[in-house]
């Protein structure tokens, strides 16, 4: 049986707060081995100090951008970028956040989140002697679906691939390409009891115990599909525009106004 529940009594957390003890305190003796933390980046990016001036944004989501993938212009005239950040995340603005972070701030995410939920999962377990697993989550929208999920940008101590190729379906049929992606599951269990609004950015998930495993697993960076994988690296009408230029220059180059004389 899964449950899931949200820790209460965790306190707004500050430049240099000791996280270990800030999580260790609400759970107050309720965790146990083969319990999964999942820690929204947030509390990760203000202990870690990643907090920047509100007028600084976007000069923050072009700082953390390693390659645009599409821009839009809203109705109400912004402009939403959505980039690959540094991490190789594909999101908005690069991560950058201005909800639930004080007026006048916005936040970046985590230098390193699978170095950050290591560095949770194995003071947990040092501090109160219990085998926990930690996810460090984050909001993501996707591409091919309205709405938002969250999903797991760090891991420490827990798989986050359940790799069941080779095996059978019911009916006896071998799975060739099953592979979930677990982590980005319990990230999503754990956001469905801790809410957005509602000041409780960790949650416990029980009942996975099996997930749960050395330190030095790999991390949540290995869900992020390698660019000659990405069947849709760039958005549709810049993919366009890159092929339309693409062709206008190969018929230029061989002299012709025309990309086929056909």
């Amino acid at each position: 049986m899964l449950q899931a529940w949200a820790l209460t009594g965790i306190p707004e957390i500050t430049a240099g707060a000791d996280l270990v003890r800030v999580i260790a305190d609400a759970a107050d003796g309720a965790l146990a081995d083969g319990d999964i933390l999942v820690v929204t980046s947030k509390i990760v990016s203000k202990a870690e100090g990643r907090m920047l001036a509100a007028d600084d944004r976007e000069d923050a989501i072009t700082a953390e951008t390693a390659r645009p993938v599409a821009s839009r212009v809203t109705p109400n005239g912004f402009t939403t970028r959505i980039v690959q950040n540094r991490l190789g995340i594909v999101s908005a603005a690069a991560g950058v956040d201005a909800s639930n972070t004080p007026e006048g701030t916005i936040l970046l995410l985590p230098v390193d989140p699978d170095a950050s939920a290591r560095s949770l999962a194995g003071g947990l377990r040092t501090l109160l002697g219990v085998e926990v697993g930690v996810i460090v989550s984050d909001t993501l929208g996707r591409a091919w679906r309205e709405g938002q999920t969250d999903s797991a940008i760090g891991a420490g101590g827990v798989h986050v691939f359940e790799d069941l190729r080779g095996q059978t379906d019911a009916e006896g049929r071998p799975l060739i390409v099953t592979m979930p992606c677990v982590a980005d599951e319990i990230a999503a269990a754990g956001d469905l009891v801790k809410g957005k609004a509602a000041r409780l950015p960790v949650a416990v998930v029980r009942g996975r115990a099996d997930l749960v495993g050395a330190l030095d697993l790999p991390g949540a960076r290995t869900i992020v599909r390698s660019l000659e994988n990405d069947m849709f690296r760039l958005g549709a009408d810049e993919a366009y525009a890159e092929g339309f230029a693409a062709g206008k220059a190969a018929g230029t180059s061989t002299g012709s106004g025309n990309v086929s004389d056909r």
